[in-house]
């Protein structure tokens, strides 16, 4: 891992810590501020789930995603996952900020950015290799691969043939001249 990585991953993820944290310390709250989206979510589940759970499955996702970021851990994943949290956190705290005055919509404005600034971090972290390929890139590049090498190989096997052909009416030539000088 990079300097920058070992670095950048604690610091992107420390926000997310510590909101995740703050989620499930107060669930109440967060399920109170979350009570449109998570009503929504709790009513597309089959089963019957209380907002309040939800919240702090909301928080724990948060925090154990920054906690897995910030190890470098399954780094791809938690960064999906904290980019998620990251655009429910983003709506949520647009739609609660409080407009009333210059200063709260300067605030909200404030607030957008930054979680707009980590979004797109964690976004960014979601894609990054670390400078080795990805899965995809990796099945690409085998495919590719495969048909050079079995093209080589057919190559290789056309010549053998062509070969076996020129010995093969060699040994026919041969033979018939053979023969044509004991039957002569």
């Amino acid at each position: 891992m990079s300097a920058v990585r070992f670095l950048a991953r604690p610091l992107l993820a420390s926000s997310f810590i510590i909101a995740g944290a703050d989620k499930l310390k107060n669930a109440d709250d967060t399920a109170e501020q979350l009570s449109p989206v998570l009503r929504r979510a709790a009513d597309a589940l089959p089963v019957r789930i209380e907002e309040r759970t939800l919240a702090r499955a909301v928080g724990a996702t948060q925090l154990g995603a920054g906690v897995l970021y910030a190890l470098g851990k399954a780094p791809r994943f938690s960064a999906t996952l904290l980019a998620i949290t990251s655009a429910l956190n983003t709506f949520v705290e647009w739609r609660t900020a409080d407009i009333s005055s210059p200063e709260g919509r300067a605030a909200r404005r404030a607030a957008l950015l930054k979680n707009l600034s980590l979004g797109g971090g964690v976004l960014l972290a979601s894609v990054d290799t670390a400078g080795r390929p990805s899965l995809a890139w990796r099945a690409q590049h085998l495919a590719a691969d495969t048909a050079k090498a079995s093209r080589r190989q057919l190559a290789r096997a056309d010549k053998s043939l062509h070969r076996a052909e020129r010995a093969v009416r060699s040994a026919a030539r041969d033979a018939v001249e053979t023969a044509s000088g004991v039957l002569a």
